[in-house]
């Protein structure tokens, strides 16, 4: 993985985060190149999002190999999605309330709810709109800034491995609350993204949707 594609110059975010901060400098040093390549679009991201949640990396896998089946191996169009006859999904492995929000999902997509325009939206915007969806929430839409929008200062507070980390590092007697996150990550600006990434390889945190170990 590179740091190729992002909207952002990598090399001066890291050259930032050092200046301001000698702790997350020395994490910084120790954890070697900087490795983050936005990929997906954003419906795709969601879609696997959705379905990875609360499930082991494997029996998510097996799921959407069973429900990418059912379109050919490809993420289902929103159109499809929709039209698919909810038994179907059922029978993939889907439970009935990811499948209720995966429609919901397409059904966004399909009216505007998600506009086409997604990935210029403000970092705002993008989370209105992406939590408008059943089952979504601030976290997932976070993730999406990160991993698929390339958005550099995204800073989610309720990470705990975020959280956990920043407890090893700065020595904290206890889990930083997300206001201590905010306050301790106010030097890391604009790259708190950046930051965040390298505190989730110093904690050897799993990547969302079921992505291996970072490190």
């Amino acid at each position: 993985m590179t740091s190729e594609g992002l909207r952002y110059d990598a090399q001066a975010a890291i050259r930032h985060l050092k200046a301001v901060d000698a702790r997350l400098a020395a994490v910084i040093d120790g954890a070697g190149p900087f490795e983050l390549e936005p990929r997906g679009d954003p419906y795709q991201s969601l879609f696997r999002a959705v379905l990875y949640q609360q499930l082991a990396g494997a029996a998510a896998a097996a799921i959407e190999r069973r429900v990418l089946a059912i379109f050919g191996g490809s993420t289902p169009r929103p159109e499809e999605m929709v039209a698919t006859p909810d038994e179907a999904l059922r029978s993939a492995g889907l439970s009935r309330q990811k499948t209720a929000y995966l429609k919901d999902l397409a059904a966004k997509v399909l009216d505007g709810s998600i506009r086409p325009d997604l990935a210029d939206l403000p970092d705002d915007e993008v989370v209105r709109e992406v939590t408008s969806v059943k089952g979504i929430g601030r976290w997932t839409a976070e993730m999406l800034l990160i991993f698929c929008l390339g958005r550099p200062d995204v800073l989610p507070t309720g990470d705990l491995g975020l959280r956990k980390a920043i407890q090893k590092i700065y020595g904290l007697g206890a889990l930083p609350s997300p206001a201590e996150v905010e306050r301790i990550a106010e030097p890391w600006r604009p790259y708190r993204s950046v930051a965040t990434w390298y505190l989730w390889r110093a904690s050897e945190t799993v990547l969302p949707g079921g992505g291996a170990t970072v490190q």
